[in-house]
């Protein structure tokens, strides 16, 4: 039986009470006036105030021009004509500097919010893709990895927690305690409002707030349902005389991958592709299933080797760890496949309304943009492609800590333009979301790991697991 040490617990609360002050700090620093934003765009170097300050001297050294020229009644009206024009002109630029500052605002606001977000979806995405992978292992019937089913159960217990969470955040935006989501606003869909859009509009039968939440029920409902029921027969079959219950788990966990096929794409639209309710892909739900794979095999890995390097998973050799960065491997390929998929038909193609989607981002976050790209495609393939250095422990470790940290930003790119544009980076609600949901990840996920054996030893494969090599 595995025995939490002091110190990891100590640690994980640590990084959860410095992220939650972090996350707190995020949220009350946050402007809550137009004139809170324009100290801050002042402060940072902004120049809009300083552009409108040159708009309003002009205006007065044309009063002053006017002025001095008056010397017939017709100069006179020529003058009061150029005030006139002046006044509309001061007052336009007022309006519009009224309208940026008000957009930068809620778009400050959201900030906060939106690091929330991405930190909740990411280890959300970790915990059920693990599930998706465990339930493969069961339907594919495979022999190499049921040594490694105790520890893909202790990933996925943090899904119960991620699933409240997200939940949470979700309705909070259903009752507009946020404002993440731009087609929840109730004015888009009223034809009378100057804010109408009839594209928001036309989507409303699938984008409206009391389905999107129903959607995320059955969504959440379905993964636990599995979750509970395939642990409870995986445990039942160590003390089982017959093979029932790993028969019954490979029904169930064939029907549960029809399901989550279906409902991850669904869950990738109303959740993540959402944010940009103008724009739609179709890879786009294979997109963030590759992502979630990697993501979720990288941390099987690296939680396997951190048992391993501690004294326990005797019966895992070099050959599980091969198996394991193989897939980190491949699956970072077949991410890359359809980044390049999706980016190249979209770009190449020209159409306005589909790529704006990928201009806002090679403009606004050029650096994450393709930083992550580099991250989670030239690292993985430099540092995997060799077989040895699959087998070698510190080199998965760092290797995976590259791949987890490129698809945080992969989802941070995938969020932030559409709900924070140009007034991101990476502050104090990014790096405290990041480190609360770390620091209770592996909590939730060492604690469980405790709860039963590290060998599920009734299953049929276990001898053939044991003795694996590649």
């Amino acid at each position: 039986m595995y025995t939490l040490p002091s110190k990891l617990r100590l640690f994980s609360i640590i990084f959860m009470v410095v992220g939650a002050l972090l996350l707190v700090a995020g949220f009350v620093t946050a402007p809550s006036t137009t004139a809170e934003v324009k100290e801050m765009m002042a402060a940072h170097g902004d120049g809009h105030g300083e552009s409108h300050g040159e708009d309003h001297n002009m205006a007065g050294s044309h009063d002053g021009d006017n002025e001095a020229h008056s010397e017939t009644q017709s100069h006179d009206v020529e003058a009061g004509d150029h005030l006139v024009k002046d006044g509309e002109h001061t007052e336009l630029a007022h309006d519009s500097e009224e309208a940026h500052l008000e957009h930068t605002l809620h778009q400050m606001q959201n900030r906060p919010w939106s690091a929330l977000y991405i930190a909740a979806f990411f280890f959300f995405m970790i915990a059920l893709g693990t599930l998706a992978f465990y339930a493969i292992q069961h339907a594919s019937q495979a022999g190499w990895s049921p040594v490694l089913f105790r520890v893909m159960e202790g990933i996925t217990a943090y899904l119960p927690w991620a699933s409240i969470i997200m939940l949470i955040l979700l309705l909070l935006s259903v009752f507009h305690v946020n404002h993440i989501f731009h087609w929840m606003d109730g004015e888009l869909l009223n034809p009378e409002s100057p804010k109408y859009d009839k594209l928001i509009a036309g989507k409303s039968s699938w984008l409206n707030g009391p389905w999107f939440i129903v959607r995320a029920v059955i969504y959440l409902l379905g993964y636990n349902i599995y979750r509970v029921l395939s642990k409870r027969w995986l445990a039942k079959q160590d003390t089982a005389e017959d093979n029932r219950w790993f028969k019954r788990n490979f029904k169930l966990s064939a029907g549960f991958l029809v399901f989550f096929i279906y409902t991850e794409s669904m869950m990738s639209w109303d959740w993540i592709m959402s944010f940009d309710p103008h724009w739609f892909s179709t890879l786009f739900g294979w997109y963030v299933f590759a992502g979630m794979m990697v993501c979720a095999i990288t941390v099987i890995a690296m939680v396997t080797v951190t048992l391993k390097s501690q004294g326990y998973l005797e019966f895992v050799n070099d050959s599980h760890i091969h198996d394991l960065a193989k897939f980190m491997f491949g699956f970072s390929i077949f991410w890359t496949y359809l980044w390049f998929s999706q980016f190249m038909l979209i770009w190449y193609s020209n159409i306005p309304e589909e790529v704006t989607y990928f201009v806002t981002r090679i403009e606004d976050y050029n650096l994450p943009f393709f930083g992550m790209l580099a991250m989670n495609f030239i690292f993985p393939v430099l540092l995997l492609m060799n077989s040895d250095y699959k087998r070698i422990n510190w080199f998965v470790i760092m290797t995976g800590i590259v791949i987890l940290a490129g698809h945080y930003i992969d989802v941070f790119n995938m969020v932030m333009p559409a709900t924070v544009g140009k007034s991101w980076y990476i502050g104090l609600p990014e790096i405290g979301a990041l480190l609360f949901f770390f620091g209770l990840f592996v909590l939730v996920v060492f604690t469980a790991l405790t709860k039963a054996p590290l060998l599920a030893k009734r299953n049929p494969f276990v001898k053939e697991s044991k003795h694996f090599h590649y």
